[in-house]
């Protein structure tokens, strides 16, 4: 039997090999997700992993994700093993889809017996050939980080199709049936039927087409946003021209995320695009019930730092960064107009969008600022007053041209597996303009922007992150904070307001 033990730990690492060791497990380790991918591919096919939460690189949560996405690996056990044994992380990574959770720190015999119900032992392969099966439970004993055991109800996730075409909504309905920890409570051909069916059903998302009859995805999606402020909307669209600008209003009026609908016409692609990208977007944007709360009545909302630190700190803002990915293009048309007063400091933005988008997402933008948002250029001089989109499918850099700061776009090698990569930004920031920099974290997936946000702390640069509660999806922000270099964690609606009296002042 082989196992890969992922932890960023290294006397983790030891200690589990030489546990799994005693049970003949024959271990491989990696460091984080991106290294457990590469041994993957040149491994055996493992009898079990064991996997760390919060890693370098990829943490274990977007691993697990990708996991879970290979048929190779469907069933394949993953025993989460974490000190962030938080209900809200345990819940993520079951809906994820991880076998087990396990609490740091552990025992060598909590994490035997722990295999042993798992059916992962030798000792109870040779008991499983004596007893029939266990029936099996509908619910899970994890362990909380004091040990004490607790027992969670997994309920799906509640999901409500929305498109005209009765072939897509079917091929939804079958495929999101056979997802576990997903549930298809309606379908829906247009935006009034979509309505009717939220008023008399409890819905954790909506899954939404544009282009419908009676009432289209655009004048849902605000009849939703009226009523349902917090309810994740993802968008299911096509990617033509015409497509992708209404995806993107959409987008901008408050939908959660999108994912394209495949070219081809077959069910094969369909389903392949539902399980590789739909279905990793809707465990992401869903909020348990106790998360569902107004941003502006949470706690979570609060400076790490006062203001008088937060100006002492940062003396002159002579450039902007910003990094965010899902949730990004309305995060953006709430902070900008505030950040357009005059004189401002230049603003580069990384949003994680295809190139499709981010022309038609600087257009938006441009009509709702007094400043000047247009899609970066290769060789354009960094200006006040100007605000600058990172282009899909292009790395974005500032680098001084004698005295004058010039962007440099390149397709080199994604990094976080984006391209464009907000660490790319936000490096050429650091170097350039050292404790001048204000680096912004927004709501999205992964942990773009951790290693750029590193280099501008240490340069004596400041770093705001978004908070939780605000967030579509609390992973960026969320690195950020947990490695400690955060400045400041705000709500959505104090960013914007916070840097533009900063910028006021200093030009006082």
């Amino acid at each position: 039997m082989h196992a890969l033990v992922i932890d960023d730990s290294k006397p983790v690492r030891s200690i589990l090999t030489k546990v799994l060791n005693s049970l003949q497990f024959q271990c491989i380790e990696a460091q984080n997700g991106v290294e457990a991918l590469d041994r993957l591919s040149h491994m055996p096919r493992p009898t079990l992993i064991t996997l760390n939460r919060h890693m370098p690189e990829m943490d274990g949560f977007e691993l697990l994700g990708r996991i879970r996405r290979s048929q190779q690996y469907k069933n394949l056990p993953v025993v989460m093993i974490s000190t962030d044994s938080t209900k809200a992380s345990i819940e993520a990574a079951m809906r994820l889809g991880a076998t087990d959770f396990i609490a740091k720190p552990f025992t060598p015999t909590e994490l035997i017996a722990r295999l042993n119900t798992l059916g992962l032992t030798q000792e109870t392969k040779k008991k499983s050939k004596q007893q029939p099966d266990p029936q099996p439970s509908s619910s899970l004993s994890l362990h909380t980080n004091q040990h004490a055991q607790i027992v969670l109800e997994h309920k799906p996730i509640r999901i409500l199709l929305v498109d005209d075409s009765a072939a897509i909504r079917g091929i939804l309905s079958k495929t999101l049936h056979e997802i576990p920890g997903i549930k298809v409570i309606g379908t829906a051909a247009d935006g009034e039927k979509a309505l009717t069916l939220l008023e008399k059903e409890h819905v954790d998302i909506v899954l939404l087409d544009i282009e419908m009859p009676v009432m289209d995805g655009i004048e849902t999606l605000r009849h939703i946003r009226k009523k349902y402020l917090r309810l994740p909307v993802v968008i299911f669209s096509s990617l033509t021209e015409r497509g992708a600008k209404a995806t993107l209003e959409a987008l901008v009026a408050g939908a959660n995320d999108y994912v394209a609908k495949p070219t081809a016409t077959d069910k094969d692609s369909i389903v392949a695009r539902i399980e590789s990208e739909l279905v990793p977007k809707l465990r992401a944007v869903y909020r348990p019930p106790e998360k569902n709360k107004d941003p502006a009545n949470s706690t979570a909302s609060k400076k790490l730092m006062t203001a008088a630190s937060f100006n002492k700190n940062l003396q002159n803002i002579s450039v902007i960064v910003i990094g965010v990915s899902t949730g990004g293009p309305s995060a953006l048309a709430d902070i900008l107009p505030h950040l357009t007063v005059a004189n401002a400091p230049p603003i580069a933005v990384v949003q994680h969008m295809p190139k499709e988008f981010t022309g038609h997402l600087a257009d938006r933008l441009s009509k709702l600022c007094k400043h000047r948002v247009c899609e970066a250029h290769h060789g354009q001089a960094l200006e006040s007053e100007h605000i600058y989109l990172a282009p899909g499918g292009s790395h974005l850099e500032i680098q001084k041209h004698g005295k004058e700061a010039k962007l440099v776009l390149h397709d080199g090698p994604p990094e976080n597996s984006c391209r464009p990569s907000v660490d790319v930004l936000f490096r050429s920031a650091a170097k350039i303009f050292h404790s001048d920099t204000l680096a912004l974290v927004l709501t999205g997936m992964g942990n773009d922007g951790l290693r750029g946000c590193k280099l501008i702390a240490a340069e004596g640069g400041v770093v705001i992150a978004q908070d939780e509660p605000s967030s579509v999806v609390w992973g960026m922000p969320g690195h950020v904070v947990r490695a400690g270099l955060a400045d400041m964690v705000l709500s959505l609606d104090r960013i914007g307001p916070d840097i533009a009296r900063r910028i006021c002042r200093q030009q006082k």
